[in-house]
């Protein structure tokens, strides 16, 4: 007596088990949570800038030609090479040109609140931002006869050079604070972030101060705002003191005892 082959009956049971199981799913309600997560809240975003390979691509295609002609009108401020006279204002000179787009653009949405820089970037269009950005990229960050830059200070106390560099250098992990070269390169110079090996002492302090409060929101996953915040005011006016003072150039290694 030849075996009964039961695999046609068993493949043909199974795809009737399928079919009734997709049914089933199909049929079942979809529970709905009690609380739908709340859509985001666009005014509350720090900047409206998303570096996604097209705006890097806008941020990058400027004309620096065009942008030495725009920046005529930056020069009272700024000064004639990039370089201002006045300590609260920043120096624009080498400045990365992503890092000074975006600041622009969130001069320009008011996601950077300021009433000198406001209304100045919100005639710009993104073209403008981008001239100026390549203009400023382009101009070096030596001093020559017609800088007029703040000059640095005096000489930094031992311990104020400790403190700095070694927040420069190492940060403070107990207090979740990363090294400032993390972001902003080993010599205070690197793409995408702004340059600090260049800047004014008092135009630091100021910014580390208003990301302390709040006053100053557009970094991106609130993280200037976060170290700034637990940064000590003696901290604060250390590290202005230190990239002032031109010791941001070199990396800060080299002065952690």
């Amino acid at each position: 007596m030849r075996p009964v082959n039961s695999f046609p009956l068993m493949f043909a049971l199974g795809l009737v088990a399928l079919a009734g199981l997709g049914l089933f799913i199909l049929w079942m309600p979809i529970p709905k949570p009690d609380v739908l997560p709340p859509k985001q809240d666009l005014a509350q975003a720090p900047t409206t800038v998303a570096w996604t390979p097209e705006t890097i691509d806008e941020a990058n295609k400027g004309d620096v030609v065009r942008g030495m002609v725009l920046a005529r009108r930056c020069e009272k401020c700024h000064g004639e090479e990039g370089f201002s006279d006045t300590g609260e204002v920043p120096n624009l000179a080498s400045m990365d040109k992503l890092a000074f787009w975006k600041e622009l653009e969130d001069f320009r949405t008011g996601k950077r609140n300021s009433p000198l820089m406001g209304p100045v970037a919100q005639v710009l269009t993104a073209q403008d931002e981008a001239d100026l950005g390549a203009y400023y990229a382009m101009l070096p960050a030596i001093p020559d006869p017609q800088d007029t830059r703040v000059k640095p200070p005096a000489a930094l106390d031992a311990k104020t050079e400790h403190m700095a560099s070694f927040l420069v250098t190492l940060g403070d992990g107990k207090r979740g604070i990363p090294p400032c070269q993390a972001c902003h390169g080993p010599v205070g110079n690197v793409r995408g972030a702004p340059s600090l090996a260049t800047q004014n002492a008092d135009y630091i302090e100021d910014q580390l101060d208003n990301f302390a409060d709040g006053s100053r929101a557009n970094d991106i996953n609130v993280t200037m705002r976060t170290i700034a915040h637990a940064l000590t005011p003696e901290e604060r006016k250390a590290l202005g003191a230190y990239f002032g003072g031109g010791m941001g150039s070199s990396p800060g290694a080299a002065r952690v005892k």
